[in-house]
Protein backbone atom coordinates (compact mmCIF):
# COMPACT_ATOMS: atom_id res chain seq x y z
CA UNK A 1 0.00 0.00 0.00
CA UNK A 2 0.92 3.75 -0.47
CA UNK A 3 -0.02 6.41 1.29
CA UNK A 4 0.00 10.32 0.48
CA UNK A 5 -2.11 11.76 2.89
CA UNK A 6 -5.40 10.49 3.82
CA UNK A 7 -4.89 9.02 0.29
CA UNK A 8 -4.01 5.55 -0.05
CA UNK A 9 -3.32 3.38 -3.23
CA UNK A 10 -3.39 -0.44 -2.86
CA UNK A 11 -2.05 -2.72 -5.59
CA UNK A 12 -4.23 -3.64 -8.56
CA UNK A 13 -3.84 -5.59 -11.74
CA UNK A 14 -3.32 -4.08 -15.15
CA UNK A 15 -6.37 -4.06 -17.26
CA UNK A 16 -4.57 -5.86 -20.07
CA UNK A 17 -1.35 -6.05 -21.76
CA UNK A 18 -1.42 -2.99 -23.79
CA UNK A 19 -2.17 -0.75 -20.53
CA UNK A 20 1.37 -2.04 -19.39
CA UNK A 21 2.84 -1.61 -22.91
CA UNK A 22 1.74 1.97 -23.62
CA UNK A 23 3.09 2.64 -19.95
CA UNK A 24 6.69 1.29 -21.13
CA UNK A 25 6.70 2.75 -24.21
CA UNK A 26 5.60 6.14 -23.03
CA UNK A 27 8.67 5.90 -20.50
CA UNK A 28 11.02 3.31 -21.66
CA UNK A 29 14.19 4.96 -20.46
CA UNK A 30 13.35 4.80 -16.95
CA UNK A 31 13.89 1.07 -18.06
CA UNK A 32 16.61 1.33 -20.88
CA UNK A 33 18.49 4.23 -19.80
CA UNK A 34 18.78 7.80 -20.81
CA UNK A 35 20.71 7.14 -24.25
CA UNK A 36 18.57 4.67 -25.64
CA UNK A 37 15.84 5.60 -28.84
CA UNK A 38 12.40 3.04 -28.59
CA UNK A 39 11.73 1.65 -31.78
CA UNK A 40 7.85 1.15 -32.60
CA UNK A 41 6.55 -2.80 -32.86
CA UNK A 42 7.34 -4.36 -36.28
CA UNK A 43 7.27 -7.63 -38.12
CA UNK A 44 10.30 -9.51 -38.31
CA UNK A 45 10.53 -13.22 -39.89
CA UNK A 46 12.43 -16.34 -39.36
CA UNK A 47 14.49 -18.08 -42.27
CA UNK A 48 11.76 -20.01 -43.39
CA UNK A 49 9.49 -16.41 -43.33
CA UNK A 50 7.61 -17.07 -40.14
CA UNK A 51 6.38 -13.62 -38.88
CA UNK A 52 6.94 -12.23 -35.54
CA UNK A 53 5.97 -8.68 -34.08
CA UNK A 54 7.97 -8.38 -31.14
CA UNK A 55 6.40 -5.11 -29.04
CA UNK A 56 9.45 -3.07 -29.93
CA UNK A 57 13.20 -2.36 -30.26
CA UNK A 58 15.43 -0.43 -27.92
CA UNK A 59 19.01 0.48 -29.17
CA UNK A 60 21.55 2.01 -26.24
CA UNK A 61 24.07 4.17 -28.05
CA UNK A 62 25.81 4.96 -25.03
CA UNK A 63 26.46 1.09 -24.41
CA UNK A 64 26.50 -0.03 -27.73
CA UNK A 65 23.92 -2.70 -27.09
CA UNK A 66 20.27 -3.13 -28.80
CA UNK A 67 17.09 -5.06 -26.95
CA UNK A 68 13.90 -7.03 -28.25
CA UNK A 69 11.26 -5.80 -26.32
CA UNK A 70 8.34 -7.84 -25.31
CA UNK A 71 6.04 -6.53 -22.69
CA UNK A 72 4.16 -8.92 -20.91
CA UNK A 73 1.42 -10.02 -17.81
CA UNK A 74 2.76 -13.64 -16.19
CA UNK A 75 -0.73 -14.69 -16.05
CA UNK A 76 -0.51 -15.78 -19.91
CA UNK A 77 1.78 -18.59 -19.28
CA UNK A 78 5.67 -18.65 -18.71
CA UNK A 79 6.27 -21.92 -20.97
CA UNK A 80 2.79 -21.17 -23.16
CA UNK A 81 2.90 -17.95 -24.23
CA UNK A 82 6.60 -16.37 -23.20
CA UNK A 83 8.91 -18.96 -24.10
CA UNK A 84 7.82 -19.67 -27.02
CA UNK A 85 7.38 -16.09 -28.35
CA UNK A 86 10.67 -14.74 -27.14
CA UNK A 87 12.12 -17.83 -28.97
CA UNK A 88 10.96 -16.72 -31.89
CA UNK A 89 11.78 -13.47 -31.58
CA UNK A 90 15.06 -14.18 -30.89
CA UNK A 91 16.00 -16.42 -33.79
CA UNK A 92 13.89 -14.09 -36.50
CA UNK A 93 16.08 -11.08 -34.96
CA UNK A 94 19.04 -13.10 -36.19
CA UNK A 95 18.09 -13.01 -39.78
CA UNK A 96 20.14 -10.59 -41.31
CA UNK A 97 16.77 -9.50 -43.14
CA UNK A 98 15.49 -8.47 -39.52
CA UNK A 99 18.49 -6.50 -39.03
CA UNK A 100 18.41 -4.57 -42.11
CA UNK A 101 14.42 -3.42 -41.47
CA UNK A 102 15.64 -2.65 -38.04
CA UNK A 103 18.54 -0.60 -39.06
CA UNK A 104 16.09 1.88 -41.65
CA UNK A 105 13.57 1.81 -38.90
CA UNK A 106 16.54 3.57 -36.48
CA UNK A 107 17.85 5.57 -39.18
CA UNK A 108 14.18 6.96 -40.21
CA UNK A 109 13.56 7.65 -36.31
CA UNK A 110 17.37 9.54 -35.95
CA UNK A 111 15.99 11.90 -39.03
CA UNK A 112 12.55 12.09 -38.32
CA UNK A 113 12.67 12.90 -34.71
CA UNK A 114 14.83 15.42 -33.29
CA UNK A 115 14.91 13.62 -29.11
CA UNK A 116 16.76 10.75 -30.53
CA UNK A 117 18.91 12.99 -32.94
CA UNK A 118 20.46 15.22 -29.54
CA UNK A 119 21.38 11.69 -28.25
CA UNK A 120 23.49 10.97 -31.08
CA UNK A 121 24.43 14.70 -30.89
CA UNK A 122 25.27 13.70 -26.81
CA UNK A 123 27.61 10.51 -27.73
CA UNK A 124 29.53 12.90 -30.47
CA UNK A 125 27.94 9.94 -33.20
CA UNK A 126 28.03 12.62 -36.15
CA UNK A 127 25.31 12.48 -38.58
CA UNK A 128 27.93 10.57 -41.50
CA UNK A 129 28.72 8.29 -39.20
CA UNK A 130 24.78 7.66 -37.74
CA UNK A 131 24.11 4.35 -40.24
CA UNK A 132 27.55 3.09 -39.37
CA UNK A 133 27.28 2.61 -35.49
CA UNK A 134 23.58 1.57 -35.94
CA UNK A 135 24.77 -1.47 -37.89
CA UNK A 136 27.52 -2.30 -35.62
CA UNK A 137 25.26 -2.18 -32.64
CA UNK A 138 22.67 -4.37 -34.54
CA UNK A 139 25.74 -7.25 -35.30
CA UNK A 140 25.59 -7.83 -31.57
CA UNK A 141 23.66 -10.75 -29.79
CA UNK A 142 20.27 -8.66 -28.50
CA UNK A 143 19.33 -8.52 -25.18
CA UNK A 144 15.85 -9.81 -24.80
CA UNK A 145 14.15 -6.63 -22.21
CA UNK A 146 11.00 -8.04 -20.57
CA UNK A 147 9.08 -5.72 -18.92
CA UNK A 148 6.19 -7.63 -17.01
CA UNK A 149 3.86 -7.11 -13.61
CA UNK A 150 4.47 -9.82 -11.70
CA UNK A 151 8.04 -12.81 -11.25
CA UNK A 152 7.96 -16.22 -10.77
CA UNK A 153 9.80 -18.98 -9.79
CA UNK A 154 9.40 -20.41 -13.80
CA UNK A 155 10.41 -17.16 -15.16
CA UNK A 156 13.55 -16.70 -13.23
CA UNK A 157 14.27 -20.30 -14.22
CA UNK A 158 14.30 -20.26 -17.25
CA UNK A 159 15.72 -16.80 -18.13
CA UNK A 160 18.94 -18.06 -16.56
CA UNK A 161 19.09 -21.12 -19.16
CA UNK A 162 18.57 -18.90 -22.42
CA UNK A 163 21.51 -18.03 -24.34
CA UNK A 164 20.64 -13.94 -25.07
CA UNK A 165 21.34 -12.18 -22.11
CA UNK A 166 17.93 -11.13 -20.51
CA UNK A 167 16.77 -8.31 -18.22
CA UNK A 168 13.27 -8.72 -16.85
CA UNK A 169 11.97 -5.30 -14.92
CA UNK A 170 8.92 -5.96 -12.71
CA UNK A 171 6.32 -2.79 -13.29
CA UNK A 172 3.29 -2.37 -10.73
CA UNK A 173 0.13 -0.65 -10.68
CA UNK A 174 -1.76 1.14 -7.59
CA UNK A 175 -5.14 2.69 -8.04
CA UNK A 176 -6.28 5.53 -5.09
CA UNK A 177 -8.80 3.44 -2.80
CA UNK A 178 -12.24 4.64 -4.16
CA UNK A 179 -11.29 5.91 -7.00
CA UNK A 180 -9.41 3.70 -9.15
CA UNK A 181 -9.62 6.74 -12.05
CA UNK A 182 -6.49 7.66 -10.39
CA UNK A 183 -3.06 5.09 -10.73
CA UNK A 184 0.37 4.91 -9.80
CA UNK A 185 2.65 3.03 -11.55
CA UNK A 186 5.98 1.69 -9.57
CA UNK A 187 9.13 1.49 -12.00
CA UNK A 188 12.30 0.38 -11.29
CA UNK A 189 15.11 2.57 -9.28
CA UNK A 190 18.19 3.54 -11.53
CA UNK A 191 17.05 1.16 -14.42
CA UNK A 192 17.68 -1.52 -12.38
CA UNK A 193 15.95 -5.20 -13.32
CA UNK A 194 14.98 -7.58 -11.11
CA UNK A 195 16.29 -10.30 -13.14
CA UNK A 196 19.14 -10.06 -15.23
CA UNK A 197 21.22 -12.84 -16.64
CA UNK A 198 24.85 -12.65 -18.12
CA UNK A 199 25.67 -14.20 -21.59
CA UNK A 200 25.66 -17.58 -22.11
CA UNK A 201 28.86 -20.17 -23.09
CA UNK A 202 27.54 -21.04 -26.76
CA UNK A 203 29.52 -24.07 -27.11
CA UNK A 204 28.18 -24.75 -23.52
CA UNK A 205 24.38 -25.79 -22.31
CA UNK A 206 25.53 -25.16 -18.76
CA UNK A 207 24.60 -21.82 -17.50
CA UNK A 208 27.86 -19.63 -16.82
CA UNK A 209 28.71 -18.56 -13.11
CA UNK A 210 27.34 -15.25 -11.91
CA UNK A 211 29.07 -11.73 -12.10
CA UNK A 212 28.66 -8.85 -9.60
CA UNK A 213 26.40 -6.83 -11.54
CA UNK A 214 26.53 -2.96 -11.66
CA UNK A 215 23.69 -1.91 -9.78
CA UNK A 216 23.71 -4.30 -7.08
CA UNK A 217 26.72 -1.45 -5.93
CA UNK A 218 25.32 1.33 -4.25
CA UNK A 219 26.52 4.32 -2.93
CA UNK A 220 26.38 3.10 0.58
CA UNK A 221 28.86 -0.18 -0.43
CA UNK A 222 31.07 3.02 -1.82
CA UNK A 223 31.71 4.70 1.43
CA UNK A 224 31.73 1.01 3.66
CA UNK A 225 34.59 0.19 1.27
CA UNK A 226 36.66 3.41 2.02
CA UNK A 227 36.74 4.61 -1.32
CA UNK A 228 33.98 8.12 -0.29
CA UNK A 229 32.68 9.27 3.19
CA UNK A 230 30.01 11.20 4.35
CA UNK A 231 30.06 14.67 4.11
CA UNK A 232 32.16 14.39 0.93
CA UNK A 233 30.85 16.75 -2.05
CA UNK A 234 30.04 15.74 -5.54
CA UNK A 235 30.39 18.06 -8.45
CA UNK A 236 28.39 17.77 -11.66
CA UNK A 237 27.63 20.46 -14.56
CA UNK A 238 25.19 20.76 -17.27
CA UNK A 239 24.52 23.09 -20.35
CA UNK A 240 21.58 23.06 -21.47
CA UNK A 241 20.82 23.69 -25.46
CA UNK A 242 19.37 26.92 -25.53
CA UNK A 243 20.77 27.94 -21.96
CA UNK A 244 23.77 28.68 -19.66
CA UNK A 245 26.40 26.27 -17.78
CA UNK A 246 25.38 25.47 -14.22
CA UNK A 247 27.71 23.84 -11.74
CA UNK A 248 25.72 21.65 -8.86
CA UNK A 249 27.09 20.44 -5.59
CA UNK A 250 26.12 17.49 -3.91
CA UNK A 251 26.56 16.12 -0.39
CA UNK A 252 26.97 12.68 0.46
CA UNK A 253 25.00 11.44 3.39
CA UNK A 254 26.01 8.48 5.54
CA UNK A 255 23.11 6.93 4.37
CA UNK A 256 24.77 6.74 0.49
CA UNK A 257 21.97 9.22 -0.45
CA UNK A 258 22.95 12.68 -1.53
CA UNK A 259 21.52 15.88 -0.59
CA UNK A 260 21.02 18.70 -3.54
CA UNK A 261 19.04 21.92 -3.83
CA UNK A 262 17.43 21.51 -0.32
CA UNK A 263 16.27 18.19 -1.34
CA UNK A 264 17.65 14.22 0.02
CA UNK A 265 18.12 11.88 -2.97
CA UNK A 266 18.11 8.24 -2.36
CA UNK A 267 19.55 7.37 -6.24
CA UNK A 268 22.52 9.54 -7.75
CA UNK A 269 20.67 9.44 -10.64
CA UNK A 270 18.10 11.43 -9.75
CA UNK A 271 19.74 13.90 -8.24
CA UNK A 272 21.34 14.12 -11.73
CA UNK A 273 18.00 14.92 -13.15
CA UNK A 274 16.84 17.19 -10.18
CA UNK A 275 19.96 19.69 -11.54
CA UNK A 276 19.71 19.12 -15.17
CA UNK A 277 15.77 20.14 -14.94
CA UNK A 278 16.87 23.49 -12.17
CA UNK A 279 19.11 24.59 -15.51
CA UNK A 280 15.70 24.56 -17.50
CA UNK A 281 16.06 21.09 -19.18
CA UNK A 282 12.71 18.62 -19.70
CA UNK A 283 15.18 15.56 -19.57
CA UNK A 284 13.58 13.28 -17.41
CA UNK A 285 16.46 10.66 -16.68
CA UNK A 286 20.31 10.36 -16.55
CA UNK A 287 22.81 8.20 -15.30
CA UNK A 288 24.02 9.96 -12.50
CA UNK A 289 26.91 7.10 -12.37
CA UNK A 290 28.77 8.69 -14.93
CA UNK A 291 27.56 12.52 -14.08
CA UNK A 292 28.70 13.21 -10.62
CA UNK A 293 32.33 13.60 -9.61
CA UNK A 294 35.00 13.43 -6.57
CA UNK A 295 36.68 16.40 -6.14
CA UNK A 296 39.88 14.94 -7.91
CA UNK A 297 37.74 14.03 -11.21
CA UNK A 298 36.72 10.27 -10.74
CA UNK A 299 32.87 9.44 -11.62
CA UNK A 300 30.87 7.18 -9.20
CA UNK A 301 31.28 5.03 -11.83
CA UNK A 302 35.04 4.60 -12.09
CA UNK A 303 34.46 3.97 -7.72
CA UNK A 304 31.95 1.42 -8.49
CA UNK A 305 34.26 -0.48 -10.89
CA UNK A 306 37.05 -0.13 -8.21
CA UNK A 307 35.25 -1.85 -6.00
CA UNK A 308 33.89 -4.63 -8.15
CA UNK A 309 37.18 -5.29 -9.14
CA UNK A 310 38.58 -5.47 -5.69
CA UNK A 311 35.61 -8.59 -4.76
CA UNK A 312 36.86 -10.12 -7.84
CA UNK A 313 40.13 -9.97 -7.08
CA UNK A 314 39.33 -10.87 -3.79
CA UNK A 315 36.86 -14.05 -4.64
Amino acid sequence: MLLQGDKKYIKAPFANEDELEQVVVSNYEYFFGPSSFYLPKSTITTADGHGTIPDGFVIDIGKRVWYIVEVELLKHGVYTHIVPQITKQVIASSQNNSKEKIEELAVKQYSNDPTTKDKFIDARISEIDVRKVIGEILQTNPIVGIPIDEVNNDLKEWAITFRNVMKIWSVSKFVELGNPANVVYEFPEEFKPQIETVEQNRDSLEPTSSTIRQYDVTVFDIIKSGLLNPDDKLYMSYKPRNGDKKEYEAVILSDGSLSLLGQTFSSPSSAAIAGIQDAGSDRKTENGWTSWETKDGKTLAVLRDKLMNSQIQSD
